[in-house]
C-alpha cells in the first residue's frame, strides 16, 4: 500500500512539473533555463574574426549553426514558441557585426539571423548568429521562405526535427533552390 501511495504521489508531481512547464513555454523560457540548454550541435566554431560570408551563406568556421539541446518538435510546433526563446541583445548583435568586419551599414541591408531558425530549434548562441544581407537575391527574406517551409515540413511529421536543422545549417540555398526553383 505504502509503494501504490508513493506511486500516485510521483505521478502526481511529474502531471504537476509537466503543466508548469507549458505554461511557462507560454509565458515565456527563463533565461537561466534557455542558457543552460544551448549546445552547438550541428558544429563546431573555430574562429571569432576574419569572418567572411560565402555569398547568401555565413562563414562556417564562425557561425556553424546551434541548437537548443533538449528542444522536442512537440515545443518548436506550439504557437508562439520562437517568441518565448527569443533573445539576442543589441551588444551581441554588435559583436556579430563586427566578426564579419561590417562597421557600417543601413536599415534594412542586414539582419543578424539565426542560421537555424528558433522555429527548428536553433539557439541564441553566438555559434547560430549572423548578419545576413538583403541583397544580392536570395537574402534573408528568402531565408525566412526556406525557415516557414521546414518548419511546416516539421511539424506536419514530414521530415524529423535534426534533418530539418542538418538542412537548414549546411546549406539553406540549397532548399531554397530545389523548392522555389523554376
Amino acid at each position: 500500500m505504502k509503494n501504490f501511495i508513493t506511486l500516485i504521489i510521483v505521478i502526481i508531481l511529474i502531471v504537476v512539473t509537466a503543466n508548469i512547464f507549458q505554461q511557462k513555454l507560454k509565458e515565456g523560457v527563463p533565461q537561466k533555463i534557455q542558457e543552460a540548454q544551448i549546445n552547438p550541435a550541428i558544429g563546431h566554431r573555430t574562429k571569432e574574426g576574419g569572418c567572411v560570408a560565402q555569398g547568401p551563406l555565413p562563414d562556417k568556421a564562425c557561425t556553424p549553426g546551434a541548437i537548443f539541446l533538449n528542444v522536442t518538435t512537440e515545443e518548436i510546433c506550439i504557437k508562439g514558441y520562437a517568441r518565448s526563446v527569443r533573445n539576442v541583445p543589441v551588444e551581441i548583435k554588435h559583436k556579430v557585426y563586427k566578426q564579419y568586419g561590417i562597421t557600417h551599414h543601413y536599415k534594412g541591408e542586414y539582419e543578424v539571423d539565426h542560421l537555424i531558425s528558433l522555429e527548428l530549434g536553433g539557439s541564441n548562441d553566438i555559434a547560430n548568429l549572423w548578419p545576413e544581407p538583403a541583397e544580392p537575391r536570395p537574402g534573408f527574406h528568402e531565408k525566412d521562405k526556406v525557415e516557414n517551409y521546414l518548419h511546416n515540413q516539421v511539424c506536419s511529421g514530414r521530415i524529423p526535427l535534426a534533418e530539418a536543422q542538418k538542412k537548414i545549417a549546411n546549406d539553406w540555398l540549397e532548399v531554397f533552390n530545389s523548392a522555389w526553383a523554376n
